[in-house]
């Protein structure tokens, strides 16, 4: 068991990530706000994030290159380089940034679940955390951290499970929410939002990057395809069941979410005062190894992207991981609400999603790299149908604010 756990692939890190403070305050809102009525937005987030999730893990194992590296090395002799290279990296920094203030907010929930609710406790607490992910990175002792952190992590999606069980929801409005597509009023923005916090585009280019260095051949594409499917879909089951306990335990009592202890009302039914703990620690844990996650995904990113030598990597990847760090951290002390911040970061990286897949499926149609492994009609078909659908709920929320629709 315990070597099971060592070896653990990257679709479960990658399913670890995705289950953070933002997800879980996505989740709830959601449940809280619209009860069932926007499942369907996650079954077909975590259809999204199988597909794409696939394809970076094919791409890393086939040609044993990031996507970064990938992307590079394709538009060498293209007069659209440049362009391109700078508007990933532009979305990378400001999609990330931003993600990275809902981490570092999710993370000082946490404390402020435990420890009451207070402006000079949120900030110290940002201020804390971002101390800590910095000098982890920098010091390259974060993975044994980050290991605890996801153990942590999954206690509390256990604990999801178990008072889904207890606070025994409405089946047949679980399954209309499930199967029949509705976007309630006011609800756009979570929507983008829920598509934001299961599909997060830096963690293409952490799978493509991961998977290079545990699979070594194409013989082991059949083992990252199903690391990728039974982690991400576990992950997907998850975010499906927040929503549900949420649903069941705060819309139909007219709950809103407006801070650590509204979160917390949810594992109520199971855990009752102690509920603020479990939701506590699983929150800082989340957040934390967020925190850790995106700037370092960012710096493989931008590294491989603009083929940073050998020699240069290290100063390089360390000045993206501070400057991410720093924007986020300044994001996070704005003033403006913890869970205002995080919802914000999950609309932010919906935004972001229909670029980078689009990036990713120019890199999979690439025969002379990928030879029989490139991508196919069917596969085409499904991922311009996931950019087309996340770039129009953009595209009409945009409108909307703009009063043509």
């Amino acid at each position: 068991m315990l070597h099971k756990i060592r070896n653990i692939g990257p679709g479960a890190i990658v399913a670890a990530a995705f289950i953070g403070p933002g997800t879980v305050t996505a989740c709830t809102v959601a449940g809280a706000s619209f009860g069932y009525a926007l499942l369907w937005a996650l079954l077909f987030a975590t259809f999204a994030t199988i597909l794409l999730q696939e394809m970076a893990a094919r791409l890393g194992v086939v040609t044993q290159k990031g996507l970064g590296e990938t992307l590079a090395e394709l538009l060498r002799s293209s007069v659209w380089k440049w362009p391109l290279v700078l508007l990933i990296g532009l979305a990378l920094f400001v999609g990330n940034s931003a993600y990275e203030a809902g981490n570092l907010a999710g993370a000082a929930l946490g404390v402020q679940a435990v420890f009451g609710e207070s402006d000079v406790l949120f900030k110290g607490s940002v201020a804390a955390i971002s101390f800590i992910a910095t000098t982890l990175l920098l010091a390259g002792s974060y993975r044994q951290v980050e290991t605890v952190l996801i153990a942590l992590v999954m206690i509390m999606a256990l604990a999801f499970l178990a008072t889904f069980l207890i606070v025994r929801p409405d089946f047949s409005a679980f399954a209309r929410g499930l199967f029949i597509p509705a976007l309630p009023a006011g609800s756009l923005f979570t929507v983008i939002g829920l598509s934001g916090t299961t599909v997060v585009p830096y963690n293409l280019f952490r799978h493509a990057a991961s998977v290079k260095r545990k699979w070594s051949s194409v013989k082991d594409l059949g083992a990252a395809r199903a690391d990728t499917f039974l982690a991400i879909g576990v992950g997907g089951v998850i975010t499906i069941l927040i929503v549900c306990t949420a649903a069941a335990s705060m819309f139909t009592a007219g709950v809103t979410v407006e801070g650590a202890s509204d979160l917390a009302r949810q594992f109520e039914p199971l855990f009752g005062s102690y509920s603020k703990y479990l939701l506590g620690l699983g929150f800082f844990a989340a957040g934390l190894s967020s925190a850790i996650a995106a700037p370092l995904a960012t710096s493989y990113a931008m590294t491989e992207i603009l083929q940073i030598s050998e020699e240069k990597r290290l100063a390089f990847s360390r000045a993206i991981i501070v400057v991410v760090i720093l924007i986020g951290s300044g994001l996070a002390l704005t003033g403006i609400r913890p869970v205002s911040i995080i919802l914000s970061a999950q609309f932010a990286n919906g935004l972001l999603l229909p670029i980078i897949a689009s990036v990713l499926l120019f890199a999979m149609n690439q025969k002379k790299l990928l030879g029989a492994h490139a991508n196919r009609l069917f596969g085409n078909v499904l991922g311009i149908g996931v950019v087309l659908v996340t770039a129009g709920l953009g595209l009409r929320l945009v409108l909307r604010s703009l009063g043509v629709l």
